[in-house]
């Protein structure tokens, strides 16, 4: 029971034909539908329910809402109960209020972003279908991303003020939401700041995370990749489109993950994400990284911060 995994994100696009070309040819992701409000929706080729992204008009970029889907209807209204009594006011949306999509349990995180749980959403199937399929269909486009994977949010972290979101939404998303945590960066006297969390319901090393910084926002969404042959690719993918890559293909010491950062047309983070990295569970310790080595966390092979990953997000 409870959550599942993530289910779908919505970004603001300042330039829509610009996103969809990006979305389309450069992870492969496939539109399903247009909206009367000119929201556009995407899903990848392995995933299952109607949709994954929506792409929303704006007038600047970053994220509207981040949804994750839960496993039974009646853990909508256990949830609401929790979160409720946490302390933290929830909205019941009603079913349709995004296409093909049941009810939603609407939120805000301790850190001000906007958060859905839902329990339904139109099986569609993958592309190669679930009767003796293939392993991959014939018209994959761009870097075929196979799902979306998670979401890291930035959070506002203060210590002089005794400001710290990430600490705050860590504990919310745990004691009442049922994540688990994998692994944290710790700063400051005694590593007594919680500067950053990787936060799993499934056996991935991370289904969101939530980073320390100035101000709250968007720092990046995930797609994920089968291997480092697929991330190379990928990088070449890119290229050939000019896409505005951010870091180069590495290696994550934190989940151990291989890795490319980029950008949409309207500046919103992408990532592209290959291998398990490790077998997540609720009873595996906890890693954590210290200061002095948060370099080799983020960017393994070098070992060194590149500024625009840490100062740069929507």
């Amino acid at each position: 029971m409870g959550i599942l995994r993530i289910g779908h994100a919505s970004l603001r696009v300042m330039d829509m034909a610009a996103a969809v070309r990006h979305y389309e040819n450069v992870l492969g992701m496939r539109k399903v539908m247009e909206d009367k409000h000119g929201n556009v929706y995407l899903k990848c080729w392995d995933e299952w329910d109607k949709f994954s992204l929506i792409l929303t008009p704006s007038d600047r970029a970053g994220l509207n809402h981040v949804a994750y889907k839960v496993e039974r209807e009646e853990d909508l209204d256990e949830l609401q109960e929790k979160i409720e009594a946490y302390g933290i006011s929830t909205t019941m949306l009603p079913e349709g209020t995004l296409p093909s999509t049941g009810r939603m349990l609407q939120f805000n995180l301790p850190s001000g972003h906007e958060m859905r749980l839902y329990a339904f959403k139109e099986c569609v199937g993958t592309d190669v279908g679930n009767i003796n399929p293939d392993p991959w269909p014939d018209d994959i486009r761009g870097a075929g991303a196979h799902w979306l994977d998670h979401c890291l949010l930035m959070c506002e972290l203060n210590p002089e003020t005794g400001v710290n979101k990430v600490a705050e939404n860590t504990k919310f998303a745990t004691e009442v939401l049922g994540f688990f945590l994998t692994e944290q960066v710790v700063v400051g006297p005694n590593g007594s700041i919680q500067a950053a969390t990787w936060l799993a319901r499934s056996s991935t090393p991370h289904d969101i995370a939530f980073v320390g910084g100035p101000r709250m926002g968007l720092h990046h969404i995930a797609f994920f990749l089968d291997d480092w042959h697929d991330i190379l690719k990928a990088a070449d993918v890119m290229a050939k489109n000019k896409v505005k890559i951010d870091v180069a293909p590495t290696r994550h010491g934190i989940t151990r993950g291989q890795t490319i950062y980029f950008f949409d047309p309207s500046g919103n983070r992408n990532e592209t994400f290959a291998g398990l990295g490790y077998l997540a569970q609720p009873d595996r310790p906890v890693v954590t990284w210290t200061e002095e080595h948060l370099g080799s966390g983020i960017f393994y092979h070098t070992g060194e911060l590149v500024p625009s990953f840490t100062e740069v997000y929507t």
